[in-house]
């Protein structure tokens, strides 16, 4: 490293081949909050070199989906200054020239083997390429001939390679288990095995985060580091996440993105919150954090080394508890946009109060609002209710008996029907909810409402309560012909 002093430098180092899956948001946070809680340097960089499966629009929603979720990286495409950006497609000579130092070392060779020979062109053969015996003669007989070729890596072919990794501690591979993998294909373009060593010791990245996934795969990447003479960076290899059945999650098979979660429901710092606890442990009962928490005590020292089970009733739950830790006027300004066009002849602010203590996704806002403007037909047993001892005939009674009350009150707003109401129940010696279930039943039919009768009343207005409470009263009077 530069300097006297180590700057803990990370990166997160997306293929623009898909959306942003919980995995890579993972590795990202991570990799972001190592950087942030050691005042160190987070990067972004695009691993674009795998050119036939990159997709134009992926590169757009890597972008989006480290603004959506808070992870604001120092060095990477788009950032002024540092030493971005960060484009792989963009190095391809960096890689070139490195590819020839191994050549000139001895640490790699050129391997002529046609589709016809090895199944697929520029693939790994099995262990040893038998192209790594060509002599320097006949190597410069094919290339005369204008043969083509990709540069592979020269494993040693005995002895082992060990290494660290700070979540699965030191582990010892065979070198003859280890292919002569392909470090820079025919077409000039690395591949990800290849650029993607050299760039982290370019960009001095004293971090690597990666999925578990790469810990086979780390020994190769060891080796180049010792044919180049390069220092090894720190291994930090995080756990899979699994389905509840123990099953990978991964956007291939269906299972959610980022951009999903967020299209579900879910808000990004809620996510966030999850996915930070999907294989580290805080150390203590806390389950609720907001990035700037995350920021001050996540510890590498604390991710775990087994896989980490996703769980959407955990996600919900903490995505409401982030609902309620907003301000009214945050919430309120996030359930418009939920709110269909018929509720804005209600005072929606009123409504908002209402939801938040009780919205778990941003989605159930639309179906939970609705009977505001459209009252669905009323079936009679919502008026039974064994807790609030209520029947059909009780609540006619109750409706009945109310109905004048409500009718002369001259000032409509909840404090007042709460008043008023109290004072009926107390003349008539009702309990409190055998009053109110009726009530706030004929106003909604519904079964779970954002709010009590009071509540629903007074959004209600008036002359829209004392309509539904008439409909109720007659609905009631029908079923018991």
């Amino acid at each position: 490293m530069k300097g006297s002093t180590v700057i803990v430098r990370t990166r997160f180092a997306p293929s623009p081949t898909g959306y942003m899956h919980i995995g890579n948001l993972r590795t990202a946070l991570f990799a972001y909050l190592t950087a942030r809680r050691n005042n160190g340097v987070f990067i972004l960089r695009i691993e674009d070199t795998d050119q036939e499966r990159n997709i134009p629009e992926a590169l757009a929603a890597i972008y989006a989906s480290l603004a959506l979720a808070g992870l604001d990286y120092d060095e990477g495409p788009g950032k002024d200054g540092g030493h971005g950006p960060y484009v792989q497609s963009e190095r391809l000579d960096i890689y070139k020239a490195h590819a020839e130092r191994l050549l000139a070392s001895g640490g790699a060779f050129r391997c002529f083997c046609k589709k016809d020979d090895t199944g697929q062109e520029d693939a790994e053969p099995v262990r040893r390429d038998p192209c790594r015996f060509l002599t320097e003669h006949e190597i410069k007989t094919k290339i005369n001939a204008g043969e083509s070729f990709v540069i592979r890596q020269r494993i040693p072919e005995s002895g082992s390679t060990t290494f660290v990794d700070e979540v699965y501690g030191e582990i010892t591979i065979e070198n003859s288990q280890l292919d002569d993998q392909v470090l820079l294909k025919s077409d000039g373009f690395p591949t990800y095995n290849f650029a993607n060593v050299v760039d982290d010791h370019l960009m001095d990245i004293t971090h690597v985060m990666r999925g578990q996934e790469y810990l086979s795969s780390t020994p190769k990447y060891n080796l180049l580091y010792e044919s180049f003479g390069w220092p090894i960076p720190i291994y930090v290899h995080l756990p899979l996440i699994v389905k509840a059945d123990g099953s990978k999650f991964s956007k291939r098979l269906g299972d959610p993105s980022f951009e999903d979660l967020v299209r579900m429901g879910y808000l990004p710092e809620a996510i966030v919150n999850y996915i930070a606890l999907l294989g580290w442990n805080p150390g203590d009962e806390r389950e609720f954090f907001t990035l700037a928490d995350l920021e001050r005590v996540f510890s590498i020292d604390q991710i775990n080394k087994s896989s980490a089970a996703f769980s959407f009733d955990k996600l919900t739950w903490i995505n409401g508890e982030h609902i309620r830790a907003l301000s009214g006027d945050e919430f309120h300004t996030l359930a418009e946009k939920y709110y269909p066009d018929e509720l804005s002849q209600f005072d929606t602010r009123k409504i908002s109060r209402l939801m938040q203590v009780r919205t778990e996704k941003l989605t159930d806002i639309p179906q939970a609002v609705a009977f505001f403007y459209d009252l669905p037909e009323c079936d009679v047993s919502l008026y039974q209710h064994e807790k609030s001892k209520c029947t059909p005939q009780i609540s006619l009674d109750v409706l009945r008996s109310v109905l004048p009350v409500l009718e002369e009150l001259e000032v409509w707003d909840n404090d007042s029907l709460l008043q008023a109401l109290k004072a009926f129940i107390q003349a008539r010696g009702y309990k409190v909810g055998t009053v109110m279930w009726p009530i706030r039943t004929a106003l909604s039919c519904v079964l779970v409402t954002p709010g009590g009768a009071t509540e629903l009343a007074d959004i209600l207005g008036k002359e829209e309560t004392l309509r539904r409470i008439k409909a109720g009263i007659e609905k009631l009077e029908n079923a018991a012909k």
